[in-house]
């Protein structure tokens, strides 16, 4: 009953992640579109749940951003409560991660209330975004907790011992490796986001202020872009566990490098192509959740002690030969 459950569990926050990403490409989209005031009033827009007369593709963004965020606090919400509930058939960490995921969807909500009763003003906006992405980041690792509680780690043959197995395990640095490109990613992660809501970018194109803003940005995407291929190579390079991550972290630097040409892109045409920019802020959430799972990954490996097994008995102890059978 527990790994049943818990596999729906683990199914729920994989659906959240994706809804979380969404979430935040939505919120980038309506930035971009200056959509942020379309609905004047909240929680409701236009007085109402479904806007029709005043409904237009502005309108539609806040809307559906508004709307993206209730299904998202629904299912933690539902998260949070059966892990309290069933608390006796759940790992002890779940209602503490999934309580921690509640409070900051509830204060997710009180900062987009914020947003628009204080009229978008760009620290409101920033938190706004570092509270999402601290969510996608927070449920994915919710996410592959989960994942190892209903799949746990088998023992593998220990070289040079017949018989002998041990724990899958990462080198002792490979976690810190993972976390710190982890964090190099969320950085220039908000680095961006203020940069956006300061519209610096738009800015230095047409007058030349807030230039400096869009130097620190791709200053620190050096960093940020070098920690993550970094961690690729080592992972195809060391075998074991680590090259075990590969296609997780082949996708990572796969997105790295698309991030890099979305950059570029976007400063060539100098904003003018929405699509473009919306892109760059997707690959960014779909960037810090899959960092967080390796980061989770490297940790949880890490924490499992190495064991071994015994050398298996000789087979006359284990059981009869055939001879022996015959023999009475």
């Amino acid at each position: 009953m527990a790994s049943r459950l818990q596999r729906q569990l683990q199914l729920l926050t994989a659906h959240l992640v994706v809804a979380l990403v969404a979430l935040v490409v939505i919120g980038g989209a309506t930035r971009v579109m200056q959509a942020g005031l379309a609905c004047p009033d909240w929680p409701l827009c236009y007085g109402s749940f479904l806007p029709g007369r005043q409904m237009n593709l502005q309108v539609f963004l806040e809307w559906f951003h508004r709307l993206d965020a209730f299904v998202v606090g629904i299912g933690v919400l539902v998260l949070a409560t059966t892990a309290v509930v069933q608390r006796q058939q759940l790992p002890r960490w779940l209602p503490w991660l999934s309580g921690a995921c509640l409070v900051l969807v509830a204060f997710q909500g009180a900062l987009g209330a914020l947003t628009v009763t204080l009229l978008l003003p760009p620290a409101i906006v920033t938190a706004h975004l570092a509270t999402a992405l601290l969510l996608v980041m927070l449920v994915s690792v919710c996410h592959q907790l989960l994942e190892a509680g209903a799949a746990p780690l088998r023992p593998e043959p220990l070289a040079g011992r017949p018989g002998g197995l041990a724990w899958p395990t990462p080198p002792r640095w490979w976690p810190w490796l993972a976390g710190w490109a982890t964090l190099l990613v969320a950085a220039q992660s908000l680095l961006g986001g203020l940069m956006a809501t300061q519209w610096a970018a738009s800015l230095c194109f047409s007058s030349g202020s807030g230039c400096a803003w869009l130097g620190a940005h791709r200053f620190a995407a050096t960093p940020a872009a070098l920690g993550v291929l970094v961690l690729a190579v080592v992972t195809a390079l060391v075998p074991g566990w680590c090259r075990q991550q590969r296609p997780l972290t082949t996708t990572a630097a796969l997105l790295v490098i698309s991030q890099i040409g979305l950059g570029v892109s976007s400063l060539r045409l100098q904003l003018s192509v929405p699509g473009v920019t919306i892109a760059h802020q997707l690959v960014a959430a779909l960037l810090l959740a899959i960092l967080a799972a390796l980061t989770c990954r490297g940790w949880l490996a890490q924490l499992n002690p190495s064991v071994s097994a015994p050398a298996p008995a000789p087979r006359s102890v284990l059981s009869p030969s055939p001879a022996e059978v015959v023999h009475g």
